[in-house]
């Protein structure tokens, strides 16, 4: 197999400055949030570790290495290399694995890909809640008093920051830059004054320091591990965030700003523990002069408002891929700009964001609860994406093995050593991320297969299109009426069922058909001038296939107004749109296990009605309703 030709990955407009400052709050949100939490839980809590100084030396010693070859070399500097069209994130991956992989290891990578995705929807409801929890629990710190209002106050912050979500991002999108580069420059000079006041936590840069920690700590080493991750979550933001940015801004604040800081307030939080082991309980606020105290809260709560903004967007920009993809029913999605690209806001995935985010905040009552329950989403979504990453590599750029399996074992080495150390603590709260990422891909897998089979129940109930029109043709001419009838259709080819529907019970036809069908690529967006193709059939019938990328949504008005520049002459004025409701029974001859076709029948009554989805006028549509017998 010839080598696939891999893209600039960079973004199509915009100066890399900008570019690189704007990706410091979408990008690094959770990642730049994460020394609020992830020192803290090494040394404080149920699993912690006695804050002496080889072991501060040896978790220091794991944060850098984790950091540089994790995010560093793993993400900034090889996975981004795969993009699609310049696009990146499991779906786009696996968009762009599918046309090369079939049979068991094509059904293995796309099982790998969906339950990877499934992990990241466990992920994008604890961003929120853990990031704004550890933020407000600054106050604790600042008083005693104010303890109380901890769990209140990050609930009054989620439910503001989801109610503004139908607003879109556009306007407050201006501000994360700036507000992150404050926070990164605030968090490293504080680390920095820490570093300067006891130098000799330098040591830990030495990798010596982390093998000697596993050495002398056997399995307790390996479950404080497990909170060693939670450093390096949102890594996979780098990747997902790559077509809004491109690589080259990405990779920039990443050297330029992002590691640096980082770096210098993880060994700051060392080496204020080095002298003061007691502030263990909070080492992230207790290099906070205590003047500073509030301001810092009010910074840090701003920085993971920050952080879950784009983790949120990341799910809606997930969610509208698996859509569009096939994995999903459809859904309804919103456009809040005309000008941002991938500005949209999904009702009711926000409102069940909203619901689990408050839901995990009352159970868990702190982001230590949190915090078992978050690695696992990260580690095994970082492990799904080694292995995609070494397909790609090897098989799609034809890498030879010499260069491709060092770097898988490197990081899986690190990957699955997190996965191994975070599945220690499914019972503290792991088991949440394992059941959500359970119930989404068991309901992506069951709508993925229910509706391959209702296509072939379709084709085995329809009519090639040629005998049609030969029965149009052999026998007494139907009736014509003035104007246009559509007639939407998921398979390209055949006779639409609506349509033989329409003809046995009206006897007559439109001067003008449609056969309308439209599909989605394996590219995160089709060009207008590619996206529609007109096949002239007989007896004034019309093949139209329209195309759209996995990240748009497609349009019949604008599908019309494409085939107009083609030849087809409809105006949606004078045309009427045939559409199909089916009401699926489940005692048909299916494979599908029967609780496996009832969830599908119920996901298919409550998907988004296809007239709305696809911005048919109401007024213009018929819908004829058939059973069919899954």
């Amino acid at each position: 197999m010839p080598p696939v030709q891999k893209s600039t990955g960079e973004a199509p407009h915009g100066k890399p400055l900008a570019l690189a400052l704007a990706a410091l709050g979408v990008v690094y949100g959770d990642i730049g949030t994460s020394p609020l939490y992830a020192v803290k839980e090494c040394f404080h809590g149920a699993h912690a570790m006695a804050p002496t100084p080889d072991n501060i030396l040896g978790v220091l010693s794991l944060v850098l290495w984790s950091l540089f070859v994790v995010v560093g070399v793993k993400y900034v500097l090889f996975v981004m290399r795969a993009d699609n069209s310049g696009e990146g994130g499991i779906f786009a991956l696996l968009a762009l694995i599918r046309p090369h992989a079939s049979g068991r290891t094509g059904a293995a990578l796309t099982a790998l890909a969906v339950f990877g995705a499934a992990l990241l929807y466990g992920d994008g409801v604890i961003t929120p809640a853990i990031s704004v929890l550890s933020a407000m629990e600054g106050l604790s710190v600042a008083s005693t008093a104010a303890e109380p209002l901890v769990v209140p106050g990050t609930c009054a912050v989620l439910v503001a920051l989801f109610l503004v979500q139908k607003h879109g991002t556009a306007r407050i999108g201006a501000i994360f830059g700036p507000v992150m580069v404050l926070w990164f420059a605030v968090i490293a000079g504080l680390g920095l004054v820490a570093i300067a006041q006891e130098p000799a936590v330098l040591a830990a840069i030495n990798p010596v320091h982390a093998a000697g920690f596993f050495a002398r700590n056997g399995l307790h080493g390996l479950v404080v591990l497990g909170s060693v991750v939670l450093c390096i979550t949102g890594g996979e933001a780098l990747y997902a965030d790559m077509g809004h940015f491109g690589r080259g801004p990405i990779r920039l604040s990443w050297c330029a700003m992002v590691m640096p800081a980082l770096a210098l307030n993880y060994f700051g939080q060392g080496a204020l523990l080095l002298s003061r082991p007691e502030t263990a309980f909070n080492p992230f606020y207790a290099l906070v002069p205590e003047v500073l105290l509030y301001p810092m809260v009010a910074l840090a709560t701003a920085a993971t408002v920050i952080a879950s903004q784009a983790m949120i967007s990341g799910v809606f920009s997930l969610t509208q891929q698996a859509v569009q993809l096939g994995f999903c029913p459809r859904i309804r999605i919103v456009n809040t700009s005309a000008e941002a690209r991938g500005q949209i806001y999904l009702p009711g995935v926000n409102t069940a964001m909203l619901a689990a985010c408050l839901g995990l905040v009352l159970a868990f009552k702190s982001s230590s609860g949190l915090a078992a329950a978050y690695g696992i989403a990260v580690t095994a979504t970082m492990a799904i994406t080694t292995l995609l990453f070494f397909y790609v590599a090897h098989v799609l750029w034809a890498w030879p093995v010499w260069r491709t399996i060092p770097l898988m074992v490197l990081f899986l080495l690190f990957d699955l050593s997190f996965l191994g150390a975070n599945l220690l603590k499914v019972a503290d709260g792991g088991w949440f991320t394992l059941t959500v990422a359970a119930l989404i891909m068991t309901a992506m897998a069951t709508w993925r297969q229910g509706k391959a089979a209702l296509g072939r129940q379709f084709q085995s109930m329809g009519l090639p299109i040629e005998l049609f029109l030969q029965s149009l043709a052999a026998g007494t001419p139907p009736q014509r009426v003035p104007g246009t009838g559509a007639f939407l259709s998921v398979s390209p080819t055949g006779t639409p069922i609506t349509l033989l529907h329409h003809y046995k019970h009206n006897k007559a036809l439109h001067e003008q058909v449609l056969l309308l069908s439209i599909g989605s690529a394996d590219t995160p967006f089709v060009p207008a001038a590619e996206r529609v193709a007109v096949t002239p059939l007989e007896h004034g019938f019309f093949r139209i296939t329209a195309r759209y990328g996995f990240m748009q949504t497609p349009s019949v008005p604008e599908i019309l107004r494409l085939a107009r520049a083609r030849g087809i002459h409809a105006d949606m004025s004078d045309t009427s749109f045939y559409l199909g409701r089916e009401s699926l029974l489940t005692s048909g001859p299916s494979k599908m296990m029967r609780w496996r076709k009832s969830l599908f029948a119920f996901m298919s009554r409550n998907a988004w009605n296809a007239t709305t989805f696809f911005g048919i006028p109401p007024g213009r549509v018929v819908e004829l309703g058939t059973q069919v017998e899954l």
